[in-house]
């Protein structure tokens, strides 16, 4: 065959169904149009599709590595060898043996599974800090409501094709000199199905599903990041004839917070502290992320956060355990304030006489100022006080 299909899933030859199936549903979710911005993604897509819908199939599998074509064109005999030649050899019985005898290779189910489906969800900080249960819309297949998945008028059950008689397929005999030669193909009449709707549903045109709109309610758990997905099984589009559904999968996306800074686990936030009250030392009285809940008493919401006398602009200070809870086991990061000292710019001459007067007292009304020594210097320094 021209397309490897086991190097376009990356998966060897010797591959079980299951491994199969993960590797399409990892490379799917990467590939779909809907999610990545490559622009050869939905090419690529289509490609893994077609990968999965062969090897996927046990008898598609067997065929296609057999040398056939799985999809209707006939076989490859580039691949096979003739000892002795084309004289007494009796092609039939080759194709006999890929095919099972030359027998029909049973017709497809019109029920099928549906496929997964990803959307995304924007929370604010609370919402992804603390977890909650939110309403999401999503545009998806369900099964139609006129027929109940069977794609018929008045539920009426479809009739066997006339063409191939049910069995999904048709031979076709070629002479050559090499013999008769026998290929099976999907039956153009009832497209592989066996049975024809006679009088498809209205409604979803004989598919078995519609689009719609549906309303679910998502639990997203405490701690959760931007770029997290949350896995609802059976949440996804309902395949074509109302078969089982796919998964749903969630992508969180968490907003900027106007006070509060996410890293990691740890809230960061920034408080301004008049230079009086940094040298004479003094406590804070701090709103938490905690305060946003609805469900949060008031009081439990806010932290008294000591600031030390002398305390320099760009000091942190780390409250223990109120920063966001951790998704995976118990505990929380903590609260990060990062202390800035705020120098008056506009003071009555009282005040400025005060200043003076303290100047004078602490010998700095002409310091003998010069640049401080380290060895990160000042941008390393404004680096780690003020980030």
């Amino acid at each position: 065959m021209a397309t490897d299909y086991y190097g376009l899933l990356g998966v060897p030859k010797d591959a079980t169904q299951d491994q199969i199936k993960k590797a399409y549903r990892k490379l799917a979710m990467q590939y779909h149009p809907d999610v990545a911005d490559a622009p050869d993604a939905a090419e690529k897509f289509k490609e893994i599709g077609e990968a999965y819908e062969v090897l996927g199939d046990q008898q598609k599998r067997a065929m296609y590595d057999r040398g056939g074509d799985p999809r209707g064109g006939g076989f490859n005999t580039g691949g096979f060898g003739f000892p002795g030649g084309a004289q007494g050899f009796d092609f039939t019985n080759l194709v006999d043996a890929m095919f099972g005898g030359g027998g029909s290779r049973g017709p497809r189910s019109r029920v099928q599974k549906g496929q997964d489906a990803l959307v995304r969800m924007n929370l604010d900080l609370a919402e992804a800090a603390f977890g909650i249960t939110k309403p999401l819309t999503v545009d998806t297949a369900v099964v139609c409501p006129r027929c109940s998945g069977k794609g018929s008028q008045n539920g009426a059950e479809p009739v066997a094709c006339t063409t191939c008689h049910g069995r999904g397929d048709v031979t076709q005999v070629q002479r050559s000199f090499l013999g008769d030669i026998r290929t099976v193909t999907q039956c153009p009449t009832c497209r592989g199905y066996g049975t024809i709707i006679q009088n498809p549903c209205q409604e979803c045109s004989g598919e078995g599903r519609v689009r719609s709109q549906r309303r679910i309610q998502v639990k997203i758990p405490a701690g959760v990041a931007t770029g997290n997905r949350i896995h609802l099984d059976s949440q996804g589009e309902v395949g074509p004839g109302g078969g089982p559904a796919g998964d749903l999968y969630v992508e969180i996306a968490v907003a900027e917070h106007d006070v509060f800074r996410r890293n990691g686990d740890d809230l960061e936030c920034v408080v301004r502290v008049p230079m009086t009250a940094a040298a004479l030392g003094t406590s804070v009285n701090l709103d938490t992320l905690e305060a946003e809940r609805e469900d949060m008493d008031p009081s439990a919401g806010k932290v008294e956060v000591d600031v030390p006398a002398g305390t320099q602009s760009g000091t942190r200070v780390a409250v223990k355990g109120r920063g966001v809870p951790h998704l995976r086991g118990g505990g929380r990061g903590d609260l990060g304030v990062t202390l800035v000292v705020q120098t008056p710019t506009k003071m009555n001459e009282e005040q400025r006489e005060l200043l003076r007067r303290l100047a004078d007292l602490r010998a700095e009304h002409s310091p003998d100022l010069a640049p401080e020594r380290s060895h990160k210097g000042v941008f390393g320094w404004l680096k780690d006080a003020f980030q």
